[in-house]
């Protein structure tokens, strides 16, 4: 593939990256959900509806540290939509759920997730969605292991 069209598709991918979290940023400035920000956003979503996660997990999940994601827990409890749940057998050991508001958001951002993809990929054949998930699977695994670092980047235009 030529230099010019891996220069536009890099830079359709930065712009929809851009594009989606002002999208995500502008529906929580003007919902009822107003209160949390776009990281506490992604930690609702990490938590999900039924699994219960643990802080952890989240943390893994996010690629954050796990004082961020308490830090993050205890706001987004104050706030009314997460709720530590303790075990019976060692009430040391807590994981996370979803209070009534924190399901309502939940849903709300998986159905407005589920239009954005049905949108994006209207009109695709299934050999083209599986290409296009082909290259997102690409893309996570540069991300999850980048073999890029500064001192192997070429100087190529």
């Amino acid at each position: 593939m030529d230099q010019a069209k891996l220069k536009h598709i890099n830079k359709l991918l930065s712009t929809v990256f851009a594009n989606v979290m002002h999208a995500e940023e502008k529906a929580l400035k003007n919902s009822q959900f107003n209160d949390i920000t776009i990281h506490e956003m992604h930690a609702i979503s990490a938590i999900t509806m039924y699994q219960h996660k643990t802080s952890s997990q989240i943390a893994a999940e996010l690629q954050i540290t796990p004082g961020t994601v308490t830090t993050m827990v205890n706001k987004l409890v104050r706030k009314g939509y997460v709720v530590r749940i303790h075990s019976d057998d060692d009430r040391r050991f807590v994981r996370l759920g979803l209070t009534r508001k924190g399901r309502l958001f939940y849903r709300i951002h998986d159905a407005y997730h589920r239009k954005m993809m049905g949108k994006i990929i209207d009109g695709f054949t299934d050999e083209q969605i599986y290409l296009f998930e082909k290259a997102l699977i690409n893309a996570e695994a540069f991300f999850e292991n980048p073999s890029l670092d500064s001192s192997s980047i070429d100087e190529e235009d």
